[in-house]
Formats: C-alpha cells, sequence, structure tokens
C-alpha cells in the first residue's frame, strides 16, 4: 500500500488536521505511532495510511525533524514539544509607539539561537521612525533586518518574501504590529489569527499547542501562544554566550576556560565589547539572561 505524506497543521485532541498534496485530512495515531512515546506535533511531517472507514487516515510514522521547539512542563520537570520543523523565526519590533526593548528582542533571538532556528528581525512602523540606530544595531549582531511599514507599504514586499514558501514563527512583544503586518501581505489573515488565539484560551485543559495557517505564497505561519515562555531554561548557562552570533568568533579566547564573561579579568567578550566588536547593550542583555539562567531552579535546568 502506498503511504501518503502529509504535513500536520492543527492537533486537537486524539485528532489531527494534516494538509497533503490533495488537500486537507483527519488522522489518528496509530500502531507503533500510538504505542511510541514520541509525541506527534504542528509542523510534523507524517505517513498515513487510509483507515477502513475511509473517514480517517492513521499516523503510521513521522519523518525525522529539522528542528524543535519545546516548551517546559508547567509546574513540573521535563519538556513539551510544541512545534516541529521550523524554518525561521521572525522577531517584529516597532521603530517607535511602543518604543522598542532591545533586551526583549535579544531575548526572543536567544530562544530562536537556543532552540537551532534562523531568526531575523522586523523593524516595523517605520513611518514613525525610521529606526536607524535599532536597524544598525540588530545587523551588526549578525541578523538580517527589515524595516516595513504598513502605512508607507515599506518592506512589505521583502517581508512577504521572506515568509514565502517557509515555516514561519511570527513573534514580538504586544503593540509591535504583528497582526497588522501580517493582515498587509495576506487580507484576512489576521482574523483568522484572532480565531485561533480565542481557540487556544477556550480553556486551561485545551490540547491545542499550536496551529500552522497556510499562506498564499505558500508558506505557513506558525501561531503558537507565549514564543517568550519556551524560555531559557533549557540553555546550559556556560553555552549562553554561543546564541550571541557575534560573540562565538571570541568564545574559548579568554584568559580562564571557565570564563563566564561577567567580571573576570582576561575576559576576551569584553575586550570585544571594548573594541566596539560586540556592543556594549548586547553584552548588558547576555549578562542579564546568564543572571537568570544562573538563579534558575535544577529540576528547569
Amino acid at each position: 500500500m502506498t503511504l501518503r505524506l502529509g504535513t500536520v497543521l492543527e492537533r486537537d485532541g486524539a485528532v489531527y488536521r494534516v494538509s497533503t498534496a490533495d488537500g486537507e485530512v483527519r488522522a489518528v495515531l496509530r500502531g507503533k505511532s500510538k504505542r511510541n512515546s514520541f509525541r506527534v506535533v504542528v509542523g510534523d511531517r507524517v505517513k498515513l495510511e487510509p483507515e477502513p472507514t475511509g473517514e480517517v487516515y492513521g499516523v503510521v510514522g513521522v519523518e525525522p525533524r529539522t528542528s524543535l521547539l519545546e516548551r517546559r512542563v508547567p509546574e513540573g520537570r521535563g519538556t513539551r514539544p510544541v512545534a516541529a520543523n521550523i524554518d525561521e523565526v521572525l522577531v517584529v519590533t516597532s521603530a517607535a509607539d511602543p518604543a522598542p526593548i532591545p533586551q526583549l528582542i535579544d531575548r526572543l533571538l536567544v530562544v530562536a539561537e537556543a532552540n537551532s532556528i534562523p531568526a531575523a528581525v522586523v523593524v516595523n512602523k517605520t513611518d514613525l521612525d525610521p529606526g536607524h540606530a535599532l536597524v544598525a544595531r540588530c545587523r551588526s549582531a549578525g541578523y538580517v533586518v527589515y524595516p516595513t511599514s504598513v502605512k508607507s507599504g515599506e518592506g512589505i514586499d521583502a517581508f512577504a518574501a521572506a515568509l514565502a514558501g517557509r515555516i514561519s514563527v511570527v513573534t514580538g512583544p504586544s503593540g509591535a504590529g504583528k497582526s497588522s503586518l501580517l493582515n498587509a501581505i495576506q487580507p484576512g489573515l489576521k482574523l483568522k489569527i484572532g480565531e485561533i488565539s480565542a481557540k487556544l484560551r477556550r480553556g486551561k485543559h485545551t490540547t491545542v499547542s499550536a496551529v500552522m495557517l497556510p499562506l498564499d505564497n505558500g508558506g505557513y505561519l506558525v501561531d503558537t501562544p507565549g514564543f517568550s515562555e519556551v524560555g531559557l531554561w533549557g540553555v546550559v548557562p556556560r553555552e549562553l554566550a554561543s546564541c550571541f552570533p557575534e560573540m562565538r568568533p571570541f568564545i574559548g579566547e579568554c584568559r580562564y576556560g571557565d570564563c563566564r564573561h561577567m567580571t573576570e579579568p582576561g575576559c576576551r567578550i569584553q575586550a570585544a565589547a571594548d573594541a566596539g566588536e560586540v556592543l556594549p547593550d548586547r553584552l548588558e542583555s547576555y549578562r542579564i539572561l546568564l543572571a537568570e539562567l544562573e538563579s534558575a531552579p535544577e529540576e528547569w535546568e
């Protein structure tokens, strides 16, 4: 029997909504997939076999993942996978109204880096402020930056092209204009996201953790609540510096092998900051996040 391949768009209880080349189908776990502790999540590429009734398909296998976004289990130990095979994380921030918070931007970028997912920054509302300093800051850290404005139309085509044919998470602080930006590239998308958000809030026992929305340009948008809550808890403190791309060239060059890049003498990353090779406020973001990691309860690490 020829197996059908599909991509999981949504999980609701024991039923999965799966996109295939012939359209969307409903599927349930079957055989080894059901007995296995391996959890099928949104974004997984699955192998499907028709059920005898013909009403649903059985998930009989899962293709190897290219990436996995995980969240800490609330009030407990361990992790829970949220979404798989994400190609990129796009962090949206406003250039003004509200004022950007660089340390929050850095935190979201580190979450992406810690999960081995490529990231980029979208500086929105450039009609209010061109955001030149913010754009330069992010680019100096090694990130692609898309300046955008829904009102003027600046950068909308480039942002749409960044989403085309890819599985993307779009995140950022409240008020950054994410919904308007997404609506600008695909009218009606804002309404769909609103409907999903309401569904995700329907009760504390909900089994829905993330949803993938097909985009007209062939890509997918992953709507996962509380991306920032995915968090840094899984990062070993000594590996945090590797989540800052501009610091990577200097790792291993400090005087002491166990340098935390805080106040130790002979710190190569501090020297890089002094020389302008690493922005001082990026180093400050690193130190704030390191303190958070080092003070986390052991079961979270």
